[in-house]
């Protein structure tokens, strides 16, 4: 019984490796806020955020699939919990009350396989129960099917064939095995085999005759005659002890399934619901494929951000739809960098089957994402800044294919202007040919005019917005790079708005 609700056809894989850029885009997206969030303090849903968050869906199908998956959450969430619940409940339960002896014997290897069914019996009822009140409220494909399956596998005879057989394998009437000579008088062929008692009541069993065959009793303090007796008889349980563990561990591994399955959208769940309480929108995105070049989107915000300053912030709309290149200049502190975390954090939820921080959004889904954030200078001293950065480029290109996406903020800037003009000019016309998407976050005029003015069809250019008495908006508008960022609107705040006028500059800066 499989459940069947992150793939079509297959489990979801927990041993999966993180890719090898998993902590530049945990630093630069700031996903262990989104983590965090997603968790709330659960360790296993922890595991499962970054396990799935980081393995994205190459297939829109498929992630397609996984979103109408969790449209039914949202729509029963108390019922999903309670799926989740019962998965949970089966396997600590295993772990509290299924006790393990340090003998391997067939016979311990029933006695704990028996016990365990009995356990997760229970468990299958509740199961069942919950399918039956509530299948007819989910619509999306893979719960559909899943409630099928617990309906079909799960119903009377099985629960009544399974309550049969763990009665019988208590042996109340003893083991009956069938053995034959093998060489040298020793037995073989050992067999166990179901008794043909029927139920008597006492006068019945008084006047019935007694089947003839020959019989023999073991003295009490003949320890030899029991250990041999003991494994005569592991020898005709060794086949039902073996089928017996492999049942327990297939059912066990169902409720294993289904709960890390089920704690990708619990954690979707928990997200929500912190989103929701800020009041922040969520939507499903719509997915293209690589092929194309679809980026458009309204009231796209830093999901991280909101999470942590915990009330709305400023979305964005932009439509760079067929465009290859996006460069985004402005005002410092205008809202860039914060524009391009979004930006990635929008793109890894929608490829993993998430919901987007936005009104609306859709994309071709990318065959990578990388960052290349600036960093602070080594400490070490065993390389100068520029050599870091071109060091970290050369590792992100070995591992780039066509159509990945590339997010860097104020790259090689740590040259001067017609240097870094010259390395980023390069390397962009570079990746463009090989089909990489970019979104690049600089301050250079020198390197975003020159692509503005060769007016190339598959750029698009956005600028922080300013207000004329220097006020940062946050949003992002379309619009020709400007030759200053207006750094002196921050000296201003820094220096003059901040500084009271009983205290001098000098003695504000501690001259």
């Amino acid at each position: 019984m499989k459940a069947f609700l992150m793939y079509k056809n297959h489990d979801f894989d927990l041993q999966k490796k993180l890719p090898p850029n998993e902590q530049d885009l945990t630093k630069d997206l700031e996903l262990n806020t989104l983590f965090n969030a997603m968790a709330l303090g659960d360790d296993f849903l922890l595991e499962m955020a970054k396990k799935t968050v980081f393995s994205g869906l190459n297939d829109s199908g498929t992630i397609l699939y996984r979103q109408n998956i969790l449209k039914d959450c949202l729509k029963n969430n108390s019922v999903v919990r309670d799926i989740y619940n019962i998965a949970v409940e089966a396997i600590e339960s295993k772990r509290k009350r299924w006790y393990s002896f340090f003998s391997k014997t067939p016979s311990s290897i029933l006695y704990n396989a028996r016990n365990g069914l009995k356990l997760f019996v229970d468990f299958l009822k509740k199961l069942k129960k919950v399918a039956d009140e509530n299948a007819d409220k989910f619509e999306s494909e893979g719960f559909t099917k899943f409630f099928t399956t617990i309906n079909k596998e799960l119903d009377d005879d099985f629960f009544a064939s399974v309550q049969n057989h763990l009665r019988e394998l208590k042996f109340r009437n003893g083991v009956l095995i069938s053995a034959e000579l093998g060489k040298g008088n020793e037995g073989a062929n050992y067999i166990l085999r179901k008794p043909q008692f029927k139920k008597q009541n006492w006068v019945q069993r008084m006047f019935t005759d007694r089947l003839s065959g020959y019989n023999f009793r073991i003295s009490e303090r003949d320890e030899a005659g029991a250990r041999a007796l003991s494994e005569l008889k592991d020898r005709g349980l060794n086949l039902v002890a073996d089928t017996m563990a492999r049942s327990a561990d297939h059912v066990e591994s169902f409720f294993k399934v289904l709960r890390t399955e089920l704690a990708f959208y619990i954690s979707c769940l928990n997200l929500q619901e912190k989103l929701a309480h800020i009041g922040e929108p969520i939507s499903f995105p719509v997915p293209v494929s690589s092929n194309e070049r679809r980026h458009s989107f309204k009231g796209l915000y830093d999901v991280s951000l909101a999470l942590t300053m915990k009330k709305k912030i400023v979305g964005n709309d932009v439509n760079a739809d067929n465009k290859d290149l996006v460069i985004i200049t402005g005002a410092n502190q205008g809202g860039k960098s914060t524009f391009l975390r979004s930006i990635g954090l929008a793109q890894l939820m929608m490829q993993c089957g998430m919901f987007v921080p936005a009104e609306s959004f859709s994309s071709n889904v990318c065959n990578g994402l990388f960052t290349h954030y600036k960093r602070e200078e080594d400490t070490e001293m065993n390389s100068g800044k520029l050599d870091e950065e071109l060091t970290r480029m050369s590792d992100i290109v070995d591992n780039l294919t066509s159509n990945s996406m590339l997010l860097l903020n104020e790259s090689f800037a740590a040259t001067n202007e017609r240097e870094s003009m010259e390395i980023s000019k390069q390397i962009i016309n570079a990746l463009l040919e090989k089909r990489i998407k970019i979104f690049f976050v600089t301050h250079g005029y020198e390197f975003a005019y020159s692509f503005y003015n060769n007016k190339k069809q598959n750029v698009i250019f956005l600028r922080a917005e300013r207000k004329d008495d220097g006020q940062r908006t946050f949003r992002l508008t379309e619009g020709e790079p400007l030759q200053t960022s207006y750094g002196e609107d921050l000296y201003k705040e820094v220096f003059q708005n901040n500084v009271p006028k009983t205290e001098s500059l000098a003695e504000r800066i501690g001259a």
